[in-house]
């Protein structure tokens, strides 16, 4: 059979392997040929992988430990990991969800995505809204600083003037809506000059290791299901929000760059369409 999603031999990196999307993304590839190499805080247990790596994405340092264990030429690249910021501070959470991924993008995989490589991120549900103008003011600085230092800088500042005014759902949606809105900050420049495409799933309610976190945030398991899975009406699996992320990564995508892809069920159409006015996350229920 024709090798349709290109991932034989090709090199893989997947952060947040260890558990639930990220894992089931890591297994996939593996199964579609790949070299794994799969970074988590905790130990990975697939079988095939090229590579096993712990890291903890809050420090600068352990990244950098981390990126020069991996061949020189990384052909695709998922960034799953994240944290609900419910047992973390805002600056916490922001490091993980948002400045490891600018850092790593603008570090490595500039110089190292190939032609025709492809990165993928996991966003959120709670990012949407990050294109509207009262959106922008809660993350626009975090945009433009070059190098971990300054960008670190900047987010010490912003989370200084935030933190203790906010409450925790509300910064991790915004450290999502700042990362869609880094995505089309770069999409131009990576498609131009490195013909290397970028996309973004935005998962719904998904039964993942957050779960109880988020369940938590929304008042409730029930709750949860109730208003974050629109029509479904249940949790995804987490293999529901990998399949599209090996999708978007793969040659099936080839044409695909710039997506923020939406895994909901349909949960936001309708709303979009004026037709229902209420959905869990939905934009300008979580800003400052």
């Amino acid at each position: 059979m024709k090798d349709y999603f290109g991932y034989k031999d090709k090199v893989c990196v997947v952060t947040g392997s260890a558990s639930g999307m990220g894992k089931s993304a890591a297994e996939m590839l593996v199964d579609l040929g790949a070299k794994v190499y799969a970074i988590d805080r905790n130990p990975t247990d697939i079988p095939g992988i090229e590579k096993e790596i712990i890291c903890d994405l809050t420090y600068k340092e352990e990244i950098d430990k981390a990126m020069a264990q991996i061949p020189p030429v990384i052909d695709r690249f998922f960034s799953v990991a994240g944290i609900s910021g419910l047992h973390n501070t805002m600056l916490e959470t922001f490091r993980v969800n948002f400045l490891a991924n600018k850092y790593i993008i603008q570090e490595y995989l500039y110089d190292r995505i190939p032609k025709g490589g492809a990165i993928t991120i996991c966003t959120s549900s709670g990012g949407l809204g990050w294109e509207l103008e009262e959106c922008k003011a809660e993350y626009i600085s975090l945009i433009d600083p070059k190098g971990y230092e300054d960008s670190l800088k900047a987010l010490e500042e912003l989370c200084k003037d935030k933190e203790g005014k906010c409450m925790v759902p509300l910064f991790y949606g915004v450290s999502k809506r700042a990362m869609n809105y880094f995505i089309a900050s770069i999409v131009e420049d990576l498609a131009e000059n490195k013909r290397v495409r970028i996309n973004a799933v935005l998962p719904m309610g998904t039964d993942t290791g957050m779960r109880d976190d988020f369940a938590e945030f929304a008042g409730g398991l029930e709750e949860m299901i109730e208003y974050g899975t629109g029509a479904a009406h249940r949790l995804a699996e987490p293999r529901e929000m990998a399949e599209p992320m090996v999708f978007l990564g793969s040659n099936m995508g080839s044409f695909l760059s710039g997506v923020l892809l939406s895994a909901d069920y349909g949960m936001l159409l309708p709303q979009t369409a004026g037709i229902d006015h209420f959905a869990f996350g939905a934009p300008g229920l979580m800003t400052f």
